[in-house]
């Protein structure tokens, strides 16, 4: 039988596409919508419903009619659909070239559909290493008291409960090899009822002998720890090389490393851009990307977008510790870097502090300022106050930067109607904006408002395969000023 001729048999369904949560998108014969956990586009399938409302249906696979030509045999044993299933991953099944294609078609959608907006070009996506590519991680930590055992990982999928997982495929592999003994460990402290999560982070420290590999093991423990159970992770440090233990008792001010001397700074983690001859130290529980690999191909992307020159001014709004305003300062005349907070701000202050030296060497350094605003409640007269900039690159949290753009249309709008203010007649809109997105659909929308009100074209947009094997779509735009 042609199934592609001939009508399905009753209960089939043929995939069309996936959504944003790696789920098969198919219609029944009355066009209604079901997404089908684990199916992939082009197949034809039956599923089991679940979920069942007016407009859709939701349902897991449970036989494949017709096989995608892009199925691959998962490589991790905890992936799939079946009970207790890690949800850290949703696209092992899929080829990583059809995973790129899907997010991509994900970008385009979300731009057409939300801003009405079609990128000029279309760049090549950017990608690196797919497996033990993660540098950090959230772990939770439960102990099963019915089992007596502990669990060290990710959720299960679509559950609160944490997976089964005895190895990881994505995490860096000699953390991956870490989790058996982690459960072990925390099994052994007579806390281990009150230690529900491990953050972790992996980066390079500077020793006498250059640099070394460190990873950092954040442990939240709700109840002090005793002496006892301090002396076991020391121990574990030991045998486990090149880890350091860090201390949450409470929030995030908290974080400390364990054995700290007062008055002694605390071997820094960090962090390099080679190509700019940069050196980043974060703590372990900064916001930094999960995919160092990727992070350098990505500033060096974007900064090679923007185009600065050594006659320019550029503003890096949302700038974090400085991932792209301390590059950025070996290209401009001069650079502010924005943060919405005052300690994110200090910090970034510090790794200027840290690079000027070294990449004098190399590079002449712009003048570099920083400053903190409230990046969610910005207004024509912040940007008029913060100046005028050639260049703008914005790299916001998931919440986009609607805030700003609507700030940057609305002074356009003023100038459309011959309502400029004479303390703003000096200010002028950037050349070029380059927006680097952790969501495709604030991304989509915040275009929708630099194009159909800030007079801005979008020149091109991409994907960054930032987290493969996840739903997760990382992009990239470039926004060009016509007026």
């Amino acid at each position: 039988m042609n199934l592609t001729e001939k009508p399905l048999p009753e209960g089939w369904l043929k995939v069309k596409s996936l959504d944003l949560e790696a789920q098969g998108v198919a219609h029944k014969p009355d066009g209604k919508v079901v997404f089908i956990e684990g199916a992939l586009p082009f197949e034809v399938v039956s599923a089991q419903i679940h979920r069942s409302k007016n407009s859709f249906e939701k349902g897991a696979l449970t036989e494949i009619h017709r096989e995608s030509s892009q199925r691959v045999r998962p490589e991790c044993p905890h992936f799939g659909l079946h009970e207790g299933a890690c949800g850290g991953c949703k696209m092992q099944h899929l080829h990583m070239g059809a995973q790129v294609a899907v997010k991509q078609r994900v970008l385009e959608d979300n731009l057409w559909h939300i801003g009405k907006v079609k990128p000029d070009n279309v760049l090549r996506a950017i990608e690196g290493p797919t497996w033990g590519y993660r540098y950090r991680a959230r772990l939770s930590v439960r102990f099963v008291r019915k089992k007596g055992a502990v669990l060290v990982g990710f959720h299960e999928r679509k559950s609160r409960y944490v997976a089964d997982m005895k190895e990881c495929r994505v995490l860096v592999s000699h953390v991956s090899a870490m989790l058996v003994p982690l459960r072990a460990l925390i099994g052994s402290l007579e806390a281990v009822e009150a230690c529900p999560q491990i953050e972790l982070a992996v980066g390079d420290v500077q020793g006498r002998d250059g640099a070394s590999e460190v990873t950092a093991l954040v442990l939240r423990h709700l109840v002090p720890l005793n002496e006892s159970d301090l002396n076991r992770l020391r121990q574990f440090a030991v045998v486990h090389a090149g880890v350091q233990w860090w201390l949450q008792p409470k929030g995030l001010d908290t974080v400390h490393r364990l054995d700290e001397l007062p008055g002694h700074e605390t071997a820094q983690l960090a962090y390099a851009l080679p190509d700019f001859g940069i050196t980043m130290p974060f703590r372990p529980t900064d916001f930094t990307q999960v995919n160092p690999h990727i992070n350098r191909v990505l500033v060096a992307r974007a900064l090679g977008l923007l185009k600065v020159t050594r006659e320019e001014r550029v503003i890096d709004w949302f700038c974090g510790l400085g991932n792209f305003t301390l590059p950025l300062a070996t290209q401009a005349r001069e650079v502010l870097g924005v943060e919405g907070a005052e300690v994110l701000v200090e910090r970034s202050r510090d790794n200027l502090k840290l690079n000027q030296p070294v990449a004098l060497d190399k590079y002449t350094f712009a003048a570099t300022t920083f400053a903190a605003r409230n990046l969610f409640e910005m207004t024509p007269e912040i940007l008029i106050a913060d100046g005028s900039a050639d260049k703008w690159l914005v790299d916001p949290p998931r919440e986009g930067a609607y805030a700003l753009v609507q700030a940057l249309a609305a002074l356009r709008q003023k100038a459309s109607n011959g309502l400029t203010a004479p303390n703003e007649m000096s200010w002028s809109p950037p050349k070029r904006i380059v927006y680097v997105s952790c969501n495709p659909a604030t991304l989509a929308r915040d275009a929708g408002v630099l194009v159909h009100e800030g007079g801005y074209r979008c020149s091109a947009a991409g994907v960054v395969n930032m987290f493969p094997h996840t739903a997760h779509v990382e992009s990239i735009a470039v926004f060009d000023w016509i007026g």
